[in-house]
């Protein structure tokens, strides 16, 4: 029997898990199956890879030998299958802009700009809830740049395969209906907010989690949240059903205000990513960068909330 790749994955399996027993529920196989496939491994490799008893399964200097060269070998094999993908579904030159992104402010803007300095080049975009999903087509090769949010300092998602650039950095605001009585407040605190049901898109991430720990510092929890797309978010806030929570460019929409919260206890890092060794990078990445940052500016200033807001708070708004 020649040794594949899918044996030295069941030995780090073993290995990792310390049990034939949970080695093979992880990999999806009968203990008997797996048990079998290891004794020809080892028959292979010639010797046993593992002392078992009936505390688990611990490595051989053999096994461990073994071990030590599928560390190196399995990360090396994945890293050149992403690289091979990447490659067949990259262009040898920068002639397209494949865009991907979750649901935010900026992809419009973005597109709008990038059409009007590059009106040969086709521009394709790409939208998903999961930041995860956009990540993975970044390093694929399937997209060129996206457009996500973090929240707070949380990392981008594939931070040690992806470049990342933080374009602005936005407090969350409160969405009101225009007749709610705190309409006309400069600012909210959370706490005046205590009985009302609250609305906001779904995503992944630590927002869900930051925002009721932030309720829970202001002395309540939240009587419900309606997760939904952004369409029905301003629905809810227009008919009095919810407020809502935005990111502070949130555009300005008829029948609703968007006020900062006292304390600015939630933010959101808006970031433009793409795979540093992508023809992208060395093609594109500082224009689709420059672009950003404009429509950034552009969904800032079109908020007059926000732009009295940012100048009493330097540390958010585009990054630097």
């Amino acid at each position: 029997m020649e040794l594949e790749l899918r044996h030295l994955r069941t030995v780090r399996a073993i290995a990792d898990t310390g049990s034939l027993t949970k080695a093979a529920a992880a990999l999806g196989l009968a203990q008997p199956a797996l048990s079998a496939q290891l004794r020809r491994i080892e028959k292979a490799l010639g010797g046993p890879l593992f002392d078992r008893d009936h505390t688990g399964a611990r490595p051989t200097l053999l096994g461990e030998l073994v071990l030590e060269r599928a560390r190196v070998v399995l990360p090396a094999v994945s890293e050149l299958q992403e690289e091979a993908v990447r490659f067949a579904n990259a262009w040898g030159t920068m002639e397209r802009f494949r865009l991907g992104g979750t649901h935010g402010p900026l992809l419009g803007g973005l597109v709008d700009r990038l059409v009007s300095a590059h009106p040969a080049a086709p521009v394709s975009t790409y939208t998903s809830w999961s930041v995860g999903e956009i990540a993975a087509q970044l390093v694929d090769g399937r997209l060129d740049f996206a457009l996500i949010g973090a929240c707070g300092q949380s990392p981008p998602p594939a931070h040690d395969r992806l470049t990342w650039q933080v374009i602005g950095i936005d407090p969350v605001f409160v969405m009101l209906p225009d007749s709610h009585p705190l309409a006309g407040a400069q600012e909210l605190s959370l706490s005046a907010l205590a009985d009302e049901c609250w609305a906001d898109v779904p995503g992944e991430g630590c927002f869900a989690d930051c925002f009721v720990g932030a309720c829970a510092r202001a002395g309540f929890s939240p009587v419900s949240v309606y997760e939904t797309d952004t369409a029905s978010v301003v629905h809810l806030v227009q008919v009095g059903r919810a407020v809502g929570l935005c990111r502070a460019t949130f555009p300005p929409t008829p029948g609703v205000v968007t006020r900062p919260i006292a304390g600015s206890p939630l933010s959101w890092r808006h970031l433009l990513g793409w795979h540093p060794r992508s023809a992208a990078a060395g093609a594109a990445a500082g224009a689709v960068s420059g672009h950003t940052r404009a429509a950034y500016a552009e969904a800032a200033e079109r908020s007059e909330s926000y732009t009295r807001w940012l100048a009493a708070h330097p540390r958010f708004g585009a990054a630097m």
